[in-house]
């Protein structure tokens, strides 16, 4: 999520939840004329949510969502929630929170809409069960021990939440490549193959800094997670949604409206962290409905099926392989390819050789991005919305993926020197 505006009495007026350097945070949102919040969602009609939850709500799926903490008796969240852990070291366990976040990222996934008589907002997957695991929302600061400690509980809460039965992991969280230490990626990296073999799907989002030097985020970019950009109600690639090799999806990510903390119940946000919300809640749909795939058949159907309006065929840094749509997936997934075969070029070269990080520098400790390292002007691709259109770039086996997985190489030796220009300190939220 991003900055976001809140509505009470029909006027707008600005959050004002920026503390701590918090680039998202969502604000309160009375309920629309009729009483119904689902009216708001419009990322659910761009989706199609109401015809494919037909055939899927996600059923039988645990998603683990790992952030700051959680209302877990929101009335659109009851009953959602299994049992879970709090790795932040904070008081509270996983029902506290210091802001909406959390909450409204399990909303995306899960809401029942059960909330105001049945006028509550809906999640994309409301079948499904959330295993919410908390970890620490302090400011991270560049090679400091609190970057150690984010990507430590990070990798903690993945753990977790592969030993307790999720087959999907939405983390929509993420620090800049340069505040972190080699040792520290080099154990999350491992951490996240060893998920992935274990039977989960890690989903993180890429950032939203786009327009200030375009940082690489982890665990967004790293090896064996589906990084995730953001697209607006028109199918445009926001402006904020980070871009490279790392993004392999788009979902919705403006104006989005969910459960939250706000005395209002309901938040209007934006950002790659309601877009992973939303991809992680369509793996859930497929997988429901496909029990016996493997992870990366779940996502290789998810890349074959995915969309833009542009009838691209190839991906692109901006929209990666383009929009998630479910719908098409579940209608229509084709051939999930073989389980054992990852579709993601990243994921491919780091079977081979996983590279290390540079070390960050003092330098990246007080740099700042420059304007001549931010896009000249953001990314505009436009994406296909769930009722049909566009093509996708089919992914099978690792054929296709073989073809750029030089290019993935060279990503990350090019990225990783630039890291200096990744500005110091800010909250992990992207």
């Amino acid at each position: 999520m991003g900055r976001t505006k809140a509505r009470a009495g029909g006027r707008r007026f600005a959050a004002a939840v920026l503390a701590m350097g918090i680039v998202v945070g969502p604000a309160a949102l009375p309920a629309a004329a009729d009483g119904s919040i689902r009216n708001d969602q419009w990322h659910l009609d761009f989706m199609s949510a109401s015809e494919m939850w037909k055939t899927s709500t996600g059923q039988g799926i645990t998603v683990a969502v790992i952030d700051d903490g959680f209302k877990l008796d929101h009335p659109d969240l009851a009953g959602q929630f299994l049992p879970g852990k709090d790795f932040s070291e904070s008081p509270g366990g996983v029902g506290s929170y210091s802001d909406p976040h959390g909450t409204s990222m399990v909303g995306l996934i899960a809401g029942t809409g059960k909330a105001n008589g049945g006028k509550g907002a809906y999640g994309l997957a409301p079948g499904v069960k959330i295993l919410p695991v908390k970890i620490n929302n302090g400011s991270v600061g560049m090679g400091s021990l609190e970057s150690k400690e984010f990507l430590g509980q990070i990798g903690q809460a993945i753990d977790y939440s592969v030993e307790h039965g999720a087959k999907v992991i939405s983390i929509s969280q993420g620090i800049g490549e340069g505040r972190t230490w080699p040792e520290d990626v080099a154990k999350l990296n491992r951490i996240l193959a060893s998920a992935r073999a274990r039977g989960a799907l890690v989903f993180a989002a890429v950032g939203n800094e786009a327009q200030s030097g375009n940082p690489v985020e982890y665990p967004g970019a790293l090896p064996n997670v589906v990084g995730v950009g953001a697209f607006d109600r028109d199918g445009n690639i926001t402006a904020e949604s980070e871009t490279g090799p790392q993004v392999a999806l788009v979902a919705p990510g403006k104006d989005t409206v969910a459960p939250c903390t706000t005395p209002s119940g309901y938040c209007d946000g934006h950002g790659t962290s309601d877009a992973t919300a939303l991809a992680s809640a369509s793996a859930a749909l497929v997988w429901s409905a496909h029990p016996d795939w493997s992870p990366n058949q779940v996502l290789r159907v998810l890349i074959n099926t995915a969309g833009r309006a542009d009838g691209g065929t190839v991906r692109t840094d901006a929209a990666g392989w383009g929009s998630v749509r479910p719908r098409i997936a579940l209608s229509n997934p084709g051939d999930p390819g073989p389980a054992d075969v990852s579709p993601l070029p990243a994921d491919v070269a780091a079977a081979s050789a996983a590279p290390t990080p540079a070390a960050p520098s003092s330098a990246s400790a007080s740099a700042s991005a420059s304007p001549s390292s931010a896009p000249a002007a953001p990314p505009k691709v436009e994406v296909s919305s769930g009722s049909g259109g566009g093509s996708a770039l089919p992914v099978v086996g690792g054929v296709v993926a073989g073809l750029v997985v030089v290019a993935g190489v060279v990503f990350v030796v090019v990225r990783r020197r630039r890291g200096a220009a990744v500005p110091p300190g800010g909250h992990p939220y992207v």
